[in-house]
């Protein structure tokens, strides 16, 4: 798989955020499977990495709000959030209405179940849910306008599933899109999503009897 730019951002011993160049080493392999998600749908795409979680580390809010600013400034024109905060951040909150100002859409993973998700509960984010509902190529229309579904089974090779994987199929539909159609915009991709959207409304799972 071809990654273009990689970078590790990191917080220094006094606390600023340190940008540096990125390596092939993805110990927790989750990031080596959201990019092939995003590049399974986008197979053209030029795609930027900026590593934020290392093994057994958590990551803090401004080290995402650099992560974001970053692709941001490297042109990016879709940035996949396959990630999730308990809490809002000022920092991460002005770094995300930053980019959406500027026309990037960000995609954002949110839970099925559970409390909020930062960033994804932001105004102008694209919150994604996993559906399983949706088949590798579907998405759903969860809450109108507010919240879609994508799958969220893991590509080949890998384990788990979840909003992560579902974000990272969505970012990958939206590159293709805007690959498609240069001079679109971000709310031109939802209303594309709402047309192509298979499944509509919350999916509702029933236990067995």
């Amino acid at each position: 798989m071809d990654v273009g730019v990689r970078v590790a951002m990191r917080l220094d011993e006094d606390g600023q955020v340190r940008c540096s160049a990125g390596d092939r080493t993805d110990s927790l392999g989750h990031g080596t499977a959201v990019a092939s998600l995003v590049l399974a749908r986008a197979p053209r795409c030029s795609l930027l990495s900026a590593q934020v979680f290392y093994a057994a580390r958590p990551t803090a809010a401004r080290v995402i709000a650099a992560a974001i600013e970053w692709c941001v400034a490297e042109g990016a024109r879709v940035v996949n959030l396959s990630l999730g905060l308990r809490d809002d951040r000022r920092v991460l909150r002005d770094s995300c209405l930053a980019a959406i100002s500027r026309g990037v859409l960000l995609v954002a993973s949110h839970p099925a179940r559970g409390g909020a998700a930062y960033p994804a509960v932001y105004p102008g984010i694209l919150a994604v849910s996993g559906d399983i509902r949706c088949g590798e190529g579907d998405c759903s229309t969860i809450a109108h306008g507010l919240l879609f579904g994508a799958s969220p089974m893991p590509p080949d090779g890998f384990s788990g599933g979840g909003a992560s994987y579902a974000a990272a199929r969505m970012a990958g539909l939206a590159a293709a899109f805007f690959e498609a159609y240069p001079a679109a915009t971000s709310g031109d991709f939802r209303s594309h999503l709402q047309a192509i959207a298979r499944f509509h409304g919350r999916e509702h799972r029933q236990a067995a009897s």
